[in-house]
C-alpha cells in the first residue's frame, strides 16, 4: 500500500488520481489532500477517502469544512488553510508520493518543501520546473528524489527512454495536437474570441492552460520542462504538430531508431504510471489500434504561434526570463478572458515583458516567487498602457 498526498485534489489531475485509487485499492490510498476553493469536492473528497489531513485554499473555508464535518459526525480529520496547510500535506511523515497537481507557482513552495521531505514526486504542475527548475532539479540529486512526470509529453518521454541511456539520445520530440487554430489562417487571429479559444479539440482542462494550448505556450512550458527533466539543451527538445493526438512523445535515439509512446487519450494512464513505476500494474486503460489508421505531423507555425518561440527564447535565456514567461503569460491570459486584451496581444504582452526583465539566476524559492511578483506587475503595467 503506497501512501499519497494530492497537492490539487479538487482538480482533473487530483480527481483522476482518486480515480486510480478507487481501481487499485490495495495499492494507493490518499492521506493528505490539498484541495482550492470548491468546499463541495473538498467535503465530499473527505467523507469518501477520509484522509488524516485536509487543506483548503482559505481559514475562513477551512471553518466551514470543520463544521460540515462535524455536522456529519466525521472525526479524525485535520483541517489546515491557505500556503502552510499545503505543505503541511505535501511533507506528512506518512505519506510517500506526493502528486503535484497545483496550477501556477501556487503549488510551488509545496512541491520544493516535499522534495526536501524526501519524497517522490509525481509532477503534474509544469510551472514549478518552469520557474524554479534548476532548484528543483538541484534539491532532488540532493535528496535522491525521483522526478516523475504526469504530462502526458513528458511521461511518454521518460516511458520510451527507458530504451536506451541519456548519452544515446539524439532529440526528443513533444507531440502537440495545434489546439482549435492549427488550420486558422493568421488575419483571422485578430477576431478569436474567448470562448472560441476555450474550445480545444482533443483534451477537457481547465481554462488557463486551455488558452495556453491555443496559443502554443503550454508547449512551450513543456519545452523548457522537458530541458530540466531530462537534463538537454532546447535544441535537442523539438516539437511536432500531430493533431491525432495518439503518439504522445517519441525519442530519437543517436542509432536512427526512434521510440513513440502511443496510448488512449487519458490522463489516469501517466498518473498510473508514475505511482507504479518501475512496475506496469494491468489495467482497462486500453488502446484501439484501428486509431493508427492515419497519423500526421507537422512542423509548428512560429508566425502563427509566437509564444512557443518566446518560450525557446526564455530557455536559453535563463532562469528570470523563464520566471517572466510564466508570470506574464498567466495575467495575459486572465486579460485575454477579461476581454482587455485580444488574443494576439498574450504574445505581445509577453515579448514585452521578457524585454523588460533583467537577467538574474534566483537562489531560493522566495527569490523565485519575488521575481513571479515583479514580472506579474509588469505585465499589468504593460497592459494597461496598451
Amino acid at each position: 500500500m503506497k501512501k499519497i498526498a494530492i497537492l490539487g485534489s479538487t482538480g482533473s489531475i487530483g480527481t483522476s488520481t482518486l480515480s486510480i485509487c478507487e481501481q487499485f485499492p490495495l495499492r494507493y490510498t490518499p492521506i493528505a489532500l490539498a484541495a482550492g476553493s470548491n468546499i463541495e469536492v473538498a467535503f465530499a473528497q473527505a467523507k469518501q477517502w477520509r484522509p488524516k489531513l485536509i487543506s483548503i485554499a482559505t481559514e475562513p473555508l477551512a471553518d466551514a469544512l470543520k463544521l460540515r464535518l462535524r455536522t456529519e459526525g466525521i472525526t479524525g480529520i485535520e483541517v489546515l488553510s491557505g500556503i502552510p496547510g499545503t505543505i503541511a500535506v505535501a511533507t506528512h511523515p506518512e505519506v510517500e508520493f506526493v502528486v503535484s497537481a497545483i496550477v501556477g507557482v501556487a503549488g510551488l513552495e509545496a512541491t520544493y518543501a516535499a522534495v526536501q521531505a524526501g519524497k517522490t514526486i509525481g509532477l503534474a504542475n509544469k510551472e514549478c520546473l518552469v520557474a524554479a527548475g534548476d532548484l528543483i532539479i538541484s534539491a532532488a540529486r540532493a535528496k535522491n528524489v525521483a522526478l516523475l512526470p504526469i504530462d502526458s509529453e513528458h511521461n511518454a518521454v521518460h516511458q520510451a527512454m527507458r530504451g536506451g541511456t541519456p548519452a544515446e539520445v539524439k532529440q526528443i520530440w513533444l507531440t502537440a495536437s495545434g489546439g482549435p487554430f492549427r488550420n486558422t489562417p493568421l488575419e483571422q487571429f485578430q477576431h478569436i474570441t474567448p470562448h472560441q479559444a476555450l474550445k480545444h479539440p482533443t483534451w477537457v482542462m481547465g481554462q488557463r492552460i486551455t488558452i495556453d494550448s491555443a496559443t502554443m505556450m503550454n508547449k512551450g512550458f513543456e519545452v523548457i520542462e522537458a530541458c530540466r527533466l531530462f537534463d538537454l539543451p532546447a535544441a535537442k527538445v523539438r516539437v511536432t504538430v500531430h493533431p491525432q493526438s495518439t503518439v504522445h512523445s517519441l525519442v530519437e535515439f543517436i542509432d536512427g531508431s526512434i521510440l513513440a509512446q502511443i496510448s488512449v487519450t487519458d490522463m489516469r494512464l501517466p498518473i498510473l504510471y508514475a505511482l507504479a513505476y518501475p512496475e506496469r500494474p494491468a489495467s482497462n486503460l486500453t488502446f484501439d489500434l484501428a486509431q493508427l489508421s492515419q497519423l500526421d505531423f507537422s512542423q509548428p507555425d512560429l508566425a502563427k504561434f509566437p509564444c512557443l518561440r518566446l518560450a525557446y527564447e526564455a530557455a536559453d535565456a535563463g532562469p528570470s526570463a523563464c520566471i517572466a514567461l510564466n508570470a506574464a503569460d498567466e495575467i495575459a491570459v486572465a486579460a485575454f478572458l477579461a476581454g482587455h486584451i485580444p488574443f494576439l496581444g498574450i504574445p505581445r504582452t509577453i515579448e514585452r515583458v521578457l524585454e523588460l526583465t533583467p537577467a538574474a539566476n534566483p537562489t531560493s524559492i522566495q527569490g523565485v516567487l519575488a521575481a513571479d511578483q515583479a514580472a506579474r506587475t509588469c505585465a499589468r503595467e504593460v497592459i494597461a498602457r496598451a
